[in-house]
């Protein structure tokens, strides 16, 4: 019997991922019911390797863009949903992109829901693109909702390139410099070993020297190690980042760093405001806007808070008054909120309060880099400095004990 993946919900609403195998789809989805399971997606473990293969390429966020603008242009002049993804399935000069598009279009040729399609490739379309085209399916205004995927993904890849843009510059100081120190312990210091072996014997080199010639020592014998000791963190930082415990830690981590924290969190409250306001601005219902909003945060400690409003929500309270009993919304942030609530005025107040987080985030981030440039400056000269005396002075002492 042929394995089918699936994905569903136990009655807690808590979801769960796995295989089982059946004859058919229909035995599949039978099979998960008698667990009391309530299915979201069940696939073929082949047909999704093969889809796992498209969604695994990557595709540009400004491909994605120019794709939701021109889909809902198209859809707002009258042409049919289908014929709109084969057109633009034509003209994608992407081949990985057209391959993902000719997969939606026919789903949705076989009767699949655009959304459902796109949750088919969600490692190029997201969560939250996903949510917010189910919400636009079901409420009436999907064009609307594409024309704000696309701008908000136009917004978010112009920040992207900002941050990295202001960031090459002290990476390439931090790269050179690291490289630099390599070059000193590896091949300039041993050179000087000879010179001080007899200052060694009779323990006259300065700590200095010995904490140099030791470090070179030892990277000179395992540099594999260290070169594996980052291999494996390197791993262990991505594959934390991949469960539920450890990408919990990161971003607690993320949001609690000195310097950094406050500005990753700020981006991260813009992002879920920018995105509420817009769908409550087409008429998206509250709770279902913050189910599709929270995941807009990329932090899983804000999405958390975000949750845990929901059902304060669901009760009958305020947005306002559990978003700043979780302690992770600035009191100002919060208190704006407020005020839109009781002005039935929140939508705006939303998108009011992205565009300023995003300018002040904005001024906070580029006073940081240019704070960061002279800090690794000084960093690499103090390193510099360090390996110039400690090879230096015992040069002066021997000069001065003849």
């Amino acid at each position: 019997m042929p394995d089918f993946q699936y994905i569903a919900r136990e009655i807690s609403g808590r979801q769960v991922t796995g295989t089982l195998a059946a004859s058919s789809q229909q035995d599949a989805l039978g099979l998960l019911s008698a667990q009391q399971l309530f299915p979201i997606s069940v696939a073929p473990a082949e047909e999704l390797k093969s889809q796992w293969k498209l969604s695994g390429r990557r595709v540009r966020a400004r491909q994605k863009a120019v794709f939701y603008s021109q889909l809902a242009d198209l859809l707002k002049s009258g042409v049919p949903l289908l014929r709109s993804l084969e057109l633009l399935e034509q003209q994608a000069t992407s081949p990985a992109f057209a391959a993902v598009l000719q997969d939606v279009r026919e789903q949705v040729a076989d009767g699949t829901r655009l959304h459902d399609a796109l949750r088919r490739h969600q490692r190029v379309f997201g969560d939250l693109v996903v949510s917010m085209v189910r919400a636009g399916e079901e409420g009436g205004f999907l064009e609307e909702v594409l024309k704000r995927t696309a701008a908000f993904t136009d917004h978010q890849e112009d920040l992207k390139g900002r941050v990295l843009g202001a960031m090459v510059y002290p990476l390439f100081l931090m790269i050179f410099g690291t490289g630099i120190v390599v070059v000193l312990l590896i091949k300039f210091v041993p050179k000087f070993e000879p010179i001080f072996e007899r200052m060694a014997e009779r323990n006259q080199l300065p700590w200095a020297t010995t904490a140099l010639l030791g470090m070179s020592d030892f990277a000179q014998a395992y540099w594999w190690l260290i070169a594996l000791a980052l291999a494996l963190g390197a791993w262990g930082l991505n594959y934390a980042a991949h469960t539920e415990t450890g990408r919990w830690r990161l971003d607690t981590i993320r949001l609690r760093a000195y310097g950094i924290g406050r500005i990753i969190g700020s981006l991260a409250v813009a992002r879920f405001c920018r995105v509420l306001g817009t769908l409550l601005r087409n008429g998206v219902p509250i709770l279902q806007s913050l189910g599709i909003a929270k995941d807009a945060t990329g932090n899983a400690v804000l999405s958390k808070a975000i949750a845990d409003a929901s059902d304060n929500i669901s009760e009958g309270k305020s947005l306002a008054k559990p978003l700043g009993a979780s302690g992770e919304f600035p009191p100002e942030i919060v208190e704006m909120i407020s005020v839109g609530e009781e002005a039935n005025n929140l939508e705006n107040v939303l998108v009011d309060i992205a565009d300023n987080l995003e300018r002040r985030t904005g001024r906070e981030l580029d006073l940081a880099v240019r704070l960061l440039e002279p800090i690794m400056l000084v960093i690499m000269a103090a390193v510099v400095l360090f390996v110039v005396v400690a090879l230096l002075l015992p040069i002066l002492q021997s000069s001065t004990i003849a």
